[in-house]
């Protein structure tokens, strides 16, 4: 962690956006057409036809006076006019590095800006600020035509840049704007007029009756009153925040109306703070200057001082602005946008104030996105895609630099070719492997400030991901490079973003722990920060409010003032056992409810509910208690238990009745967590699997296969129920003596892939680093591994991983006689899950019986590990079915397996038999007539069911039953 270091003082110029330059030079007469696009995606496997639907792609048109330009594709239609436009600018001779005025240029643009805002012309604009101006000319007495500056800052986005130009410390503090709106109003006295110490500017004269009357036209009907409710803010922290309620008539000005509440006789003093929440919103704080606030009028631009405001701080409504506010303060949503000329209103209520503040932290927006600010936390990692409910970690992430003002976080993905990932996990510097069920390679279209490299992520590579976050003024905050490869560049950015929020949420729960703590933090986290910066941008617009739920009934005992007990027994589980039972990596389903109860339960009052409320389990994504209660339960049963109090913010957040809660709250009360358990959706096998072995266990089949082929020198290898060619495509990353690889699968879908990754890999062996330049063809059949074919005869090894638990038991004995009896390969590897091992991968209970296995197998408590499992065998099961196949079709049969130990109880995850060809004398290696075929078939044929005789009698018939689907041979 580094807490100073040299850093760049230097703060540069905002820099103008080509569509921003078109609009200052040509304004509304630049117009923007963007179309959809179709164009053709390349498959990247020649000889292949796989439809594909390709990216949502955009083309911009711009239409300037002069001439029209139109940009090349892309993927977002921002991107698109941006091109558009960077375009134009070319074809008019304009250079955007030279083209950014200076400060002394932004003060003459500035100057006349104020003069076009008080123009005739501008008032009939359809412009937020103009509506404000019109309805300044409907204020009585002295204040009539009266417009305040800090409306004029706060509406005109043009006025703030120039500004910022200037001077760029005025995006850390935005009322320096009012002094250079009031100094260029002072430079045009020819036009406007403004009193020494007032913050207010009048037009000098009057507006034509013409202007006025076509710009009273515009607006529409209205009601004679307009109603909305916002929340005062006191300064003083003793006293409570309350609602107040804004009645504006027709013919008023809703700052005079809020003037009044603040206490002030002229409501150009009410000063106006930056939108809170989204962009697009008005909500705002509206607070009252000094008597006599202090302009700093001095001649020197750049060097504009920020006066002292000489007011008490409001320290809650500063910490939800992000930017000083002083006195006592009114949060409203309410004023002029540019949709219509009419006033728009929204209720700001208590509750909505209470989500605000809690969404200040990363936490908090986790709570509200998934609208379970009590039973919701955010989990401390990143699973999958599909598991994952609520906002993702990335938007969380862009959502809290935007609260802090804060530019949008960079993300820098680095890719590794699986070669070099393999040899840094096999380094003592190794990096965390983390494996995802699906195999694809794509990211995200919505994902963007990525840097990936799209040739390595076709490839099959690893990935990682450094996070970044600066200041509005450019400055580096915090970096973040976790030191873990991923397999797919989405897993990546969540989980280096999951890593950043976990940081921050755990350093401003305790923002002034020792520097030792502090470091142990940001090394657990792979977080680099720079104190200074990160107090001055983050820390300091923090609230002391804490929105971290307490340790409750799964951890340290809270002290409830002896409203409930507090021990484990009070948690009430009712309702019959039904076996289903959570297990890490599980999908639950609950329906929950939780309420504030006083002390012996006389009164409840309902905080929130849901019906049907999911999350991972074991990854953090409920409070704790409520996972260590659930975790004790089965699918149907319902439970009841009590935790302390959490933060009051929280409990006032979720409440329904602000009123009753805080009612309630005046009494010793505690929480009363109802729950029933839905539903319970088992993790997929990998899933369970990586959880307990590293390296995962595919790749440990990977690394038996790959043994067993150095030990043979096998030249050709074909596999059997070969998927999307993950086997294939990881022998492809080992030195072998292969030269042919074949593999057959019924799915199209899945060899389609295999087919991709095997070109793409193929095409690139003429490395001469790479391992599989052995490799001179390659070839996917498609059908079925039950079939009989000729071409797949005369293989040295084959495989068959992970596969004839997919098929039902009799086409699982038919596959092993097809291949030992048609195919007969030198070395045969079947692998399949050890049934008995499911107890430690599911923590549940294996009954032991000593009967037969049929009613061994239907005793047993333990689910299959996968939804699609026909079956799944114990040892003695597996290990007779391979004998009786070894027997039949002369081959002898060694067991082995990966995860686990032979000698050590529940033996292997995934068992494994090796089939090895037994010669004789007459033996040739060649395939048989039909006629030698016959007889080497009778006394198979005798042993057999009726349909295995049918299939092996009539492939005369039908010698080729599948259908090659990707050929490559090396040049």
């Amino acid at each position: 962690m580094e807490t100073g270091g040299s850093l760049v003082q230097a703060i540069r110029k905002p820099t103008l956006t080509p569509k921003a330059i078109i609009h200052q030079k040509f304004g509304s007469k630049a117009s923007y057409t963007v179309e959809e696009v179709e164009e053709p995606t390349q498959n990247g496997c020649p000889g292949l036809a796989i439809l594909q639907k390709g990216p949502c792609l955009y083309r911009c048109s711009l239409e300037l006076p002069d001439f029209t330009v139109v940009s090349g594709s892309f993927k977002k239609k921002k991107d698109a006019e941006q091109s558009a436009a960077q375009i134009a600018l070319e074809k008019l001779g304009i250079n955007l590095s030279s083209d950014n005025p200076t400060a002394e240029e932004a003060w003459r643009e500035l100057i006349a800006r104020v003069k076009y805002i008080f123009s005739n012309e501008f008032l009939s604009a359809l412009h937020p600020l103009s509506s404000h101006f019109k309805a300044a000319l409907r204020r009585v007495g002295d204040l009539n035509a009266s417009v305040p500056a800090s409306v004029i800052a706060i509406c005109d986005g043009k006025l703030n840049n120039l500004c910022k130009i200037i001077n760029p410390t005025v995006e850390s503090h935005p009322l320096l704007v009012l002094s250079y709106i009031m100094r260029a109003a002072a430079g045009l006295p020819e036009l406007v007029v403004s009193a020494e110490g007032q913050l207010s500017i009048w037009r000098k004269d009057p507006y034509p009756p013409n202007v006025i009357e076509s710009s009273i036209s515009q607006q529409s009907d209205v009601a004679e009153s307009i109603t909305t409710t916002a929340i005062y803010i006191p300064c003083s922290p003793e006293k409570a925040v309350e609602p107040v309620i804004l009645n504006i008539s027709s013919t008023g000005y809703y700052l005079d109306v809020i003037g009044q509440i603040l206490g002030l006789s002229d409501a150009n003093m009410v000063l106006i703070s930056r939108t809170i929440g989204k962009a697009s919103s008005e909500t705002r704080f509206y607070f009252a200057a000094p008597k006599s606030y202090p302009l700093d009028m001095s001649s020197d631009l750049l060097n504009a001082k920020v006066v002292p405001f000489g007011g008490p701080l409001n320290a809650k409504a500063s910490s939800l602005c992000g930017q000083d506010i002083y006195g006592d303060s009114i949060l409203a949503s309410i004023g002029y946008t540019w949709k219509g000329q009419d006033i728009f209103h929204e209720d700001v209520t208590l509750q909505s104030y209470y989500r605000m503040l809690i969404s200040k932290i990363p936490s908090g927006v986790y709570k509200l996105s998934r609208e379970a600010i009590l039973a919701a936390e955010l989990p401390l990692t990143f699973t999958t895609k599909t598991n994952w409910k609520g906002s993702f970690p990335r938007e969380i992430l862009s959502s809290f630099c935007r609260q802090y003002r804060l530019l949008e976080p960079v993300f820098c993905v680095s890719s590794i070719p699986l070669k070099a990932s393999s040899e840094l996990s096999r380094s003592n510097n190794k990096p965390e492997v983390s494996e995802s069920a699906e195999q694809e390679r794509e990211y995200a279209n919505e994902n963007e400030s990525v840097d990936v490299d799209p040739k390595l992520a076709v490839l099959g590579s690893s990935f990682t991901c450094e996070v970044k976050i600066y200041s509005k003024c450019q400055d580096l905050i915090l970096e973040c490079a976790p030191n873990v490869l991923y397999k797919k560049q989405n897993d990546a950015v969540q989980s280096a973003s999951l890593k950043v929020l976990s940081w921050l949420n755990a350093y401003l729960k305790d923002t002034y722990m020792s520097l030792e703590k502090e470091k142990q933090l940001a090394n657990v986290f792979d977080i680099k920060f720079y104190r200074q910066i990160f107090f001055k941008e983050v820390v300091k617009c923090l609230s002391v409010c804490n929105c971290q739920h307490n340790e409750t009934l799964g951890g340290k005992e809270p002290e409830l003032n002896g409203v409930v007990e507090n021990d484990a027994s009070y948690i009430n589980i009712e309702g019959t056992d039904s076996g289903l039972c959570p297990s890490n990596g599980s999908l639950l389903c609950v329906c929950y409810s939780v309420s504030l109860v006083t002390k012996g339960e006389l009164q409840k009052e309902l905080l929130e509910s849901i019906e049907e409320f999911e999350f991972e389990m074991g990854t953090g994504a409920v409070i704790p208690c409520l996972e260590a209660v659930v975790s004790q339960m089965s699918v149907g049963q319902s439970a009841c238990f009590y935790t302390e109090l959490p933060p009051e913010d929280l409990v006032l957040a979720a409440a329904k009745d602000l009123a009753n809660a805080l009612a309630f709250l005046t009494s010793p009360c505690c929480l009363e967590y109802s729950i029933i358990l839905l539903q319970v959706t088992e993790p997929p096998e990998d899933r369970m699997e990586q959880a307990l072995f590293n390296p995962p266990l595919s790749k440990q089949r990977v690394e038996y296969a790959v043994q067993h082929i150095k030990e043979f020198c096998a030249t050709s290898l074909v596999d059997f129920g070969c998927g999307s060619g993950s086997l294939l495509e990881s022998l492809l990353e080992y030195p072998t003596s292969l030269e042919t690889i074949a593999g057959v699968d019924i799915s199209q879908k899945s060899l389609s892939r295999a087919a991709k990754v095997l070109h793409s890999k193929l095409v690139m062996k003429s490395d001469f680093d790479a391992p599989c330049r052995s490799i001179k063809s390659a070839i996917l059949f498609d059908g079925s591994i039950t079939d009989f074919d000729s071409r797949l005869c005369g293989f040295d090894l084959a495989t068959c991983l992970e596969v004839i638990e997919h098929m039902e038991e009799e086409q699982a004995s038919l596959f092993g006689d097809i291949v030992l009896s048609s195919f007969r390969p030198r070395i045969l590897i079947v692998s399949t899950p050890n049934y008995e091992y499911n107890v430690v991968l599911q923590k549940s209970n294996l009954t032991s019986h000593e009967d037969d296995p049929e009613e061994k197998i239907q005793s047993q408590s333990c689910k299959f590990r996968n939804h699609d499992h026909k079956f799944e065998w114990t040892r003695e099961q597996f290990q007779h079915w391979a004998s009786e196949l070894a027997v039949r079709h002369k081959y002898r049969v060694e067991f082995s397996g990966v995860g686990g130990a032979v000698d050590l109880e529940p033996g292997f995850a995934s068992q494994i038999a090796v089939f090895r060809r037994v010669f004789l004398p007459e033996d040739d290696d060649s395939l048989k007539d039909e006629n030698s075929a016959s007889e080497l078939g009778k006394p198979i044929q005798e042993l057999l069911s009726t349909t295995i005789k049918m299939r092996l009698d009539n492939r005369s018939r039908s010698m080729n039953n599948t259908t090659i689907f990707y050929r490559w041979k090396s040049i």
